[in-house]
């Protein structure tokens, strides 16, 4: 008897999923990181959860800055701003300002891969003298405060007002030429000081903007505030221009004229102007 044919599909092997994502997963023993499911499911910026990761993937000692955060990513200062202070508020990211015996300020950075965990040892220094309180989360009742600004207690506009407004509106000007160059405040700020210098070297704004935007690549690999401040830094500047030297004419010698012996200045021995006013008189006298 011929065994019985079935059309139907088979069943799927029992504990797979019939939908969704299907995880092939393998084991790592170098070059991994360890997330907690709490960061890595995050609910809200996946900017933010990607900037967790790859701080958490850093080794120590690494700069963690807003400029050198965007160097790595594609997103400009305002987003990875924005994430550092989601990060902090999550518990996640810690600031703080030490004073070192040189009398500078600098900040110590601290990132917690479980939040609200304070037991690790801390590195060697003194404690600051005004510790930033741990943000509180938000009530109904009580808003939240804003957050404060990670770059220093410098605001973008304060920082801006002080620099050349020449310079500024040199920067604020490059988008008419090539869109893409969108400054920041903050970025402009920072290019400013290097434009001025161009400025006061005798450089025209008209040339300095054909410095900045010619020759651009189709693809800036981050923000384009680098590209602009490498050309700044690498392009020399112009040397003084050359006096302009007008010829002055020869002077002719000094001849001892003839009939009044007076000195005047002529190529040849002779008679000066006055003698030759009388001498041509006399003529036209004579000839009339």
């Amino acid at each position: 008897m011929a065994d019985s044919q079935s059309n139907a599909c088979p069943r799927a092997t029992a504990g797979t999923p019939n939908s969704g994502v299907l995880h092939v997963r393998t084991r790592l023993a170098a070059d991994f990181t360890v997330v907690s499911n709490a960061l890595a499911q995050r609910r809200g910026s996946a900017v933010t959860v990607g900037v967790a990761v790859y701080i958490l993937s850093l080794p120590d000692g690494a700069p963690v800055t807003i400029a050198a955060l965007c160097e790595h990513f594609s997103e400009g200062e305002i987003l990875i701003s924005r994430a550092l202070r989601e990060l902090e508020a999550a518990g996640y990211l810690e600031r703080r300002r030490e004073r070192l015996p040189s009398g500078r300020i600098r900040t110590r950075t601290s990132f917690y891969d479980v939040p609200g965990v304070r037991g690790r040892a801390r590195p060697p220094g003194p404690p600051p003298r005004h510790p930033r309180p741990l943000p509180q989360p938000a009530t109904p009742d009580a808003p939240s405060a804003p957050a404060p600004e990670p770059d220093g207690p410098e605001s973008p506009a304060l920082v801006l007002a002080d620099a050349d407004p020449e310079a500024i509106a040199v920067l604020t000007a490059l988008r008419r030429v090539d869109a893409r160059l969108v400054l920041s405040a903050r970025e402009a700020a920072r290019l400013a000081p290097a434009v001025a210098e161009w400025l006061a070297a005798g450089v025209a704004p008209r040339e300095v903007t054909e410095l900045l935007t010619a020759g651009l690549p189709d693809r800036f690999r981050g923000r384009p505030a680098g590209v602009l401040a490498f050309r700044l830094r690498e392009t020399p500047l112009p040397g003084p221009p050359e006096p302009i030297v007008v010829p002055r004419p020869a002077l002719l010698p000094f001849q001892t004229c003839d009939g009044c012996e007076r000195a005047f200045r002529a190529p040849a021995p002779g008679h000066c102007r006055t003698c030759r006013d009388h001498l041509t008189g006399d003529r036209l006298r004579a000839a009339g």
